[in-house]
């Protein structure tokens, strides 16, 4: 709907601005409609100084992050086994 709407021209820039945590799976929809984005991630879930591992003292927030993390990782996968987008994480072109 976004590409009928918005009736992108040849060499005009639009700019795909949406949380970072789910980019790919954007990036893949857009990609498969064939609309030309830029992507422009916000709403970072981290200040990108962490590490791998469990906050042993925040439970809630290890089980809320992970939640999100396999909704996103399912969400790829589903989409791209039923076609709707063509690698299951889009990467740079």
């Amino acid at each position: 709907n976004a590409k009928a709407m918005g009736q992108p021209r040849p060499g005009e820039t639009w700019l795909l601005v949406t949380s970072a945590f789910h980019m790919p799976r954007s990036v893949g929809l857009f990609r498969r409609a064939e609309f030309p984005v830029i992507p422009w991630p916000t709403d970072y879930m981290a200040p990108g100084s962490e590490s791998f591992g469990l906050k042993f003292d925040e439970a809630s927030e290890n089980l809320a992050i992970s939640n999100i993390a396999l909704r996103e990782w399912v969400g790829l996968v589903g989409y791209y086994l039923t076609g709707r987008i063509d690698e299951v994480v889009p990467g740079p072109t």
